[in-house]
């Protein structure tokens, strides 16, 4: 919690225009909640408000309890117009940001420690799946390094399930702040889309009892991020946003996933290109540290403490050329299951959904369907099949079982066939 204005490490100038903006956008507040707004303790406030007052910029209409804490602010006619000539640099009246010196410091010293992650807190995570220890083997020490990964494989395996179980891990909680200054400019960090806060509801109800905060609350804390992005991803968005109406600029995904996970799924889909998203990530992958424009021209150096994840169904070589890969730590291909994989999984999604299948029916279903004709099993298959049986035993108000009749069904339904058809549609609009 900062002692003095000095502490916060941002210009009085800019605490003094937050103070009224946010009356301005509140109307008559009580001292205390604008306090609580900015995000400081009220005795570093006390003075600003007080020589607001001499300036005629606010007024105390009346008092809800005791001593200047308690009074209830209003801006005056100046005040309002001072006010106004602030919004117009920037409409941003949020907690009050922190200094981007302060914040690299904050990711630094919250970087996971070595050997932080153990074999058992990595199978508590991944116990609701069927997993082979070879998989955890190799996932474990790529998500203890927290650097980069490239999972790759045959679609329907899995990969993008296997990554985002990593957020399951039991990891300590972070603080990170509302909004970051740098060079005169907000950047709008917290996002309440990816950032999940960490309830602290007895030191909120001591704070308003006393009227005081009790830690720096221009700081927010939350679980460790864990960021999904998939063919929607462009390259403007790995940069700082500028909106021209508020003058804000809110934070790239990289940013806002520091001390956390981020994941690229479905890689090679983007709007962007391969090549234009892996040049974007060299330099930070390799120096731990990220360049962001500024709109004006200016750049910002931050730390890049984010655990990026490459999920693709391409192979290796047609995403990057080796320089790329070469610097991503860890590989890992995620293969079809076995067979006794498969059926352990296809229990498992059985107990899942509460329907019975007796072994003869899944016995015979392997047979035909696989061993018999060398399909290649995949981890999605039995989610799928039997989402499609349990689907026809609604339909036709069957007994809430499974049957080789209805395997065939499912099975028919869930992929193509080979056969090609006798003869060729007739109706134009429906040809190819």
């Amino acid at each position: 919690m900062p002692t003095s204005l000095a502490d916060t490490g941002l210009p009085g100038s800019l605490i003094e225009q937050l103070i009224l903006k946010i009356l301005y956008s509140r109307g008559d507040t009580v001292a205390g909640d604008v306090s609580r707004a900015v995000g400081l303790t009220f005795h570093l406030l006390d003075p600003i408000i007080d020589r607001f007052k001499h300036e005629h910029l606010i007024q105390v209409k009346n008092s809800v309890g005791y001593g200047a804490v308690s009074s209830m602010l209003s801006l005056t006619e100046t005040g309002r117009r001072v006010a106004r000539d602030h919004l117009e640099k920037n409409l941003y009246t949020g907690p009050a940001p922190v200094p981007v010196k302060q914040y690299s410091a904050a990711v630094e010293a919250q970087r996971l420690p070595d050997c932080w992650l153990s074999p058992e807190r990595l199978a508590t995570a991944y116990s609701h799946m069927v997993i082979s220890d070879n998989v955890l083997q190799q996932i474990g020490p790529a998500v203890n390094a927290g650097k980069s990964f490239l999972i790759y494989g045959q679609p329907g395996n899995g990969k993008t399930y296997t990554a985002e179980a990593i957020a399951n891990i039991h990891t300590s909680d972070v603080f990170l702040p509302y909004a970051i200054e740098c060079q005169g400019n907000i950047i709008q960090l917290y996002d309440p889309v990816y950032h999940h806060t960490v309830g602290d509801r007895v030191h909120e109800d001591e704070a308003v009892v006393s009227n005081e905060l009790l830690y720096d609350r221009r700081w927010v804390r939350c679980r460790r991020p864990f960021i999904v992005t998939g063919g929607e991803l462009a390259l403007p968005m790995l940069d700082l946003g500028y909106d021209p109406v508020s003058k804000i600029y809110e934070a790239p995904f990289q940013l806002k996933a520091n001390n956390g996970t981020y994941l690229i799924d479905d890689f090679g889909r983007q709007k962007a290109t391969t090549a234009e998203i892996l040049n974007r990530w060299m330099i930070p992958i390799e120096r731990r540290v990220d360049y962001l424009s500024f709109s004006t021209g200016g750049k910002m150096a931050v730390p890049f403490e984010t655990f990026l994840i490459f999920s693709t169904n391409q192979s290796p070589e047609k995403i990057g050329d080796e320089a790329f890969l070469r610097r991503i730590q860890y590989k890992m291909l995620l293969r079809n299951p076995d067979e006794d994989e498969f059926r352990r999984i296809f229990a498992r999604v059985c107990d899942e959904k509460g329907i019975h299948a007796e072994t003869r029916i899944i016995d015979r279903f392997i047979s035909t369907y696989y061993r018999n004709t060398g399909k290649p099993f995949r981890r999605c298959h039995p989610r799928d099949i039997l989402s499609q049986a349990i689907e026809c035993i609604n339909f036709r108000r069957l007994p809430y079982e499974l049957t080789d009749e209805l395997l065939d069904q499912a099975f028919a339904g869930c992929f193509l066939s080979d056969v090609e058809l006798s003869e060729p549609c007739s109706d134009p609009a429906l040809t190819l």
